[in-house]
């Protein structure tokens, strides 16, 4: 990489070639350690989010990536520091979120035991949970890391990096790196041909279907298209809520993982999955349920060929293959019955309210107090499980949750990253009381930058789905209850107002009025106390 002569050290010199790359915001915690990707940061243009624990900053850049679309950027110290923010990197790379984490680390020639963060393998540790993670040996190494990090993350390659920086390294003399922005890829184009006979295939279904997942939120547009012209239903994913018109009377939403819509998908004839892994945390069975004709559309060559065995696999980027086939298709008359679709929604709708009781009203009084464009933050609590499959979600790419590698402490801190990334837009985060105690000292963050967050807590005072699981599997209930602090005091303490709202309208009002504030406000739902 060619340089600019004047010299600085390493770890200036990063902040100015991070910050010509377009980052804006660093998530991170400094230490002994890691202090020199401090010098000169405040003079890049760069602001620095202060986490409590890595933890924390992990998520925020998570959540960060996820409501613009650019890589979350972190720093962390060597040893402690990285192993704390493996959980976010682990949840990034599960969910596909464009990450760079940049750790300090010994000097590879330092092998006196003993010394200060030491790890036996930090590099391999985090090799893990990312898509790579490489040692800097020298200021040019950490250059083309880096270069190497947002070229991959500008073609597509959304997963977590790891770039480590030895100590001696990172205070070397370093001159600025000129180094180009990175090139916009053109989007994987589908072969004209494949498109011409798949568009054929779909006129002549019978009952075709669709089945969008997270890798198809950017081709919402061309993806109602489709489905208008040819008269096909659809599922979505979890992430793949919003693709279709909510009000699609062939959509049956986001119910893949209801063990009847196997039933439901065996009536195509032809399937077309577009984006979507179809994995575990998508089905919770071991098969689709297909009994037709099988297509995949996906960019990942693993997800083609996984154990579903598509009878055509086609990797392209999923607009250019939607836009592709929409200007192949006639327009076709409706060829499901709505009825049987809605009886079928209708019927997922109340397993799903009979397994988690009292939570669908409040879910709904959530729905219909926000926006339609606010992002929302959800953890792993039952609030969010039944609010995903049984709420309408207007537009793709606003409901984040950690789907696969499904962590707890999420919510909280990716809604901070979240909504530092998009100042006055509404962002709004759903905990569970367990969950929110995984991080729950981030709460000083978003007090100390006066951000309007609502922040909604369902609390059971208990791990709830760990008990039902056990109940269910014949085991007596065990280590399921913990006691919680005063939240209301917590809240106090951070100098963030509570409400703690007894009814869904109670709750409605709550949260609009959150939403209007220049400060958090947790919105205490105490499940014993409910109407």
């Amino acid at each position: 990489m060619k340089t600019e002569p004047t010299a600085v050290t390493l770890g200036a010199a990063l902040s100015k070639m991070l910050n010509d790359k377009g980052v804006d915001t660093i998530f991170g915690i400094p230490g002994v350690h890691n202090i020199e990707l401090y010098r000169g940061l405040e003079d890049s243009g760069i602001t620095h989010v202060l986490a409590r624990n890595e933890m924390g900053a992990g998520f925020m850049a998570d959540g960060y990536a996820r409501a613009t679309g650019r890589p979350g950027v972190a720093f962390v110290i060597t040893g402690p520091g990285l192993t704390n923010i493996m959980t976010p990197m682990g949840q990034a790379y599960s969910d596909r979120v464009p990450l760079l984490v940049i750790s300090s680390c010994l000097p590879p020639q330092s092998r006196t035991p003993g010394q200060l963060h030491q790890m036996r393998d930090q590099i391999g540790a985090a090799a893990t949970v990312c898509d790579w993670s490489e040692l800097a040996t020298d200021t040019d190494a950490a250059f083309d890391l880096v270069e190497r990090a947002f070229d991959e993350f500008a073609a597509g390659s959304n997963r977590p990096k790891h770039i480590a920086i030895p100590i001696d390294v990172l205070g070397a003399p370093a001159a600025h790196p000129a180094c180009a922005p990175s090139q916009t890829p053109v989007p994987r184009q589908p072969a004209p041909d494949v498109l011409d006979r798949l568009a054929a295939r779909l006129n002549a279904a019978k009952r075709p279907l669709f089945i969008f997942g997270g890798g198809a939120v950017h081709a919402s547009g061309s993806a109602r298209e489709v489905l208008r012209k040819s008269g096909a239903a659809s599922f979505t994913s979890y992430a793949g809520r919003g693709i279709p018109a909510p009000d699609d009377p062939l959509g049956y939403g986001a119910t893949l993982a209801r063990p009847d819509s196997a039933r439901q998908i065996a009536k195509a004839d032809l399937v077309i999955v577009v984006g979507c892994e179809l994995a575990q945390v998508d089905l919770w069975r071991d098969d689709l349920g297909h009994t037709g004709e099988l297509v995949r559309v996906d960019t990942d060559e693993a997800v083609l060929n996984d154990v579903h065995d598509a009878d055509l696999k086609i990797r392209a980027d999923a607009d250019a293959f939607l836009q592709g086939l929409a200007a192949r298709l006639v327009s076709s008359p409706q060829r499901w019955n709505g009825r049987d679709i809605a009886r079928a929604r209708s019927a997922f709708r109340a397993e799903t309210i009979a397994e988690r009781p009292g939570i669908a009203p409040y879910a709904e009084a959530l729905r219909m107090a926000l926006p339609d464009d606010t992002h929302i933050y959800s953890d792993m609590t039952q609030f969010a499980y039944v609010s995903k499959e049984i709420l309408n979600q207007p537009m793709p790419g606003r409901w984040h949750h950690p789907y696969g590698f499904g962590t707890l402490g999420y919510g909280v801190p990716a809604a901070i990253g979240g909504k530092v990334a998009m100042g006055r837009a509404p962002v709004l985060a759903i905990v569970g009381d367990s969950g929110f105690q995984y991080t729950m000292q981030e709460l000083g963050v978003a007090a100390e930058l006066g951000l309007g967050l609502p922040i909604v807590l369902w609390d059971n005072e208990k791990l709830k789905e760990i008990e039902e699981a056990m109940i269910h599997a014949q085991i007596a209930p065990n280590a399921v209850t913990a006691r919680n602090p005063n939240f209301e005091m917590l809240a106090k303490s951070y100098a963030i107002d509570y409400a703690a709202p007894e009814n869904p309208d109670e709750f409605g009002v709550a949260l609009a009025q959150a939403l209007e504030k220049d400060r958090p406000t947790l919105v205490h739902l105490r499940a014993q106390k409910l109407a």
